[in-house]
């Protein structure tokens, strides 16, 4: 394992490992939170991966993840790990034939790295079975809360031991969450590395007011006025990401596009181009926000504002990673407004509103937040009510 490491890279552990990696090796359940790019993975395969032993035929450690990038990375990571090692790892997701799954899991198997669906599918085929599992990681629990996936979730680790070892890591703790480490967990360790809200202090962070249907246009003309190296823009929905991504390319720029719609070769196709530098820009929905290991990702663009704050967090931390800079834009209409606000409140700090120099821009009521008589901070624009943010608006009232 220490070969692995040096192999890897690796001299100085980051936070995240330097307090697990204890913990694991102790025995000790862990509920791990730290933001992206701080080596989570690490934290939790080194201390297992060195405590497991020899190659065996069925499976002692499964690590659960929402999503086949995920799956598919976590799987080279532990791979990269083990390569002194005679430990095997296979992964299991959806979206891709049986074939080669079963193949693996039928060599005999020490780490298996899956998505829920496609796991109960291969128990149910009786192509997999986890009654020898000693190490169970939940990864990116609330992500697969949000994909519905609880259900599934609790239907494997019934099928887990009771004895054995249990680490979860999630961004938020929601109610439901909290239940199911009551549930399978025994007195687990709460590590939080930073706060949850709060961006990468290397990240830079800029609104650009627009009307909605000069949108694209401005889009365009910032990627060819921006010195990017590669860039992530978000949109909200898959049909837009498809219709941005073609407009870019009718551009001259080299476009990859990442969304649940994508066939799987398509989607390990678009990160690995992007990670290597064939494509200049990833166009993508939500899919590419949490977890994936992008490396060296100059700009962030939020074409759509995300409905939530915390998907903002998600988004922006593709840039700004191991203490390297980074630049978030988002472009913002007239409808963005209150989760614009909502997003300020959540991160603790107002976002500067910037117009870009000699761009034709088209009127819109943003270039007038601000002024006399106009709403500011977390106002809406109604008038003479008091509002959410503590905040009055009218002639009548004082602002608090």
């Amino acid at each position: 394992m220490v070969e692995g490491v040096k192999a890897m890279g690796y001299i100085e552990p980051t936070p995240i490992q330097l307090r697990a990696i204890p913990l694991i090796l102790a025995g000790k359940d862990v509920i791990g939170s730290a933001q992206t790019g701080t080596g989570k993975t690490a934290a939790f395969a080194l201390p297992i991966l060195s405590q497991i032993g020899e190659h065996q035929r069925d499976p002692r450690v499964l690590i659960l993840e929402p999503t086949r990038e995920l799956a598919a990375q976590v799987e080279t990571a532990m791979r990269d790990f083990a390569r002194f090692t005679n430990l095997r790892a296979a992964v299991v997701y959806g979206g891709v034939g049986y074939g080669k799954q079963m193949d693996a899991l039928r060599d005999g198997v020490d780490i298996l790295i899956a998505t829920p669906g496609r796991l109960l599918d291969h128990m149910e085929r009786g192509t997999c079975r986890l009654d020898k599992v000693k190490y169970l990681v939940l990864d990116e629990a609330d992500r697969m809360l949000d994909m519905g996936f609880l259900p599934d979730v609790r239907r494997i680790v019934d099928a887990c031991p009771r004895e054995r070892h249990t680490s979860l890591f999630s961004a938020t703790i929601p109610v439901q969450i909290e239940t199911l480490i009551k549930w399978a967990m025994k007195t687990p360790e709460t590590i939080e590395i930073g706060a949850r809200q709060t961006p990468a202090d290397t990240v830079k962070h800029v609104i650009y007011p627009v009307a909605e249907d000069q949108k694209s246009d401005l889009l365009r003309e910032l990627l060819e006025r921006v010195n990017y190296e590669s860039v992530i823009v978000f949109c909200r929905t898959k049909h837009r990401a498809d219709r941005i991504a073609h407009l870019l390319k009718r551009n001259n720029h080299s476009v990859a596009v990442l969304h649940s719609n994508r066939t799987q070769r398509e989607r390990e196709d678009a990160l690995k181009g992007f990670r290597t530098g064939r494509f200049e820009v990833l166009v993508a929905t939500d899919i590419a926000a949490r977890g994936l290991d992008i490396a060296d990702v100059s700009h962030v663009i939020n074409y759509d504002v995300p409905q939530h704050p915390e998907d903002y967090i998600h988004r922006i931390g593709r840039t700004g990673r191991a203490e390297a800079s980074g630049d978030a834009f988002t472009l913002m209409v007239a409808e963005d407004s209150q989760h614009v606000y909502s997003i300020e409140r959540f991160i603790g700090k107002k976002v500067e509103r910037i117009k870009l120099e000699n761009f034709n821009y088209k009127y819109t009521a943003l270039f007038e937040e601000g002024k006399p008589g106009q709403p500011t901070g977390y106002a809406r624009k109604v008038k003479g009510v008091r509002l959410s943010g503590g905040y009055y608006f009218g002639p009548s009232k004082k602002r608090r």
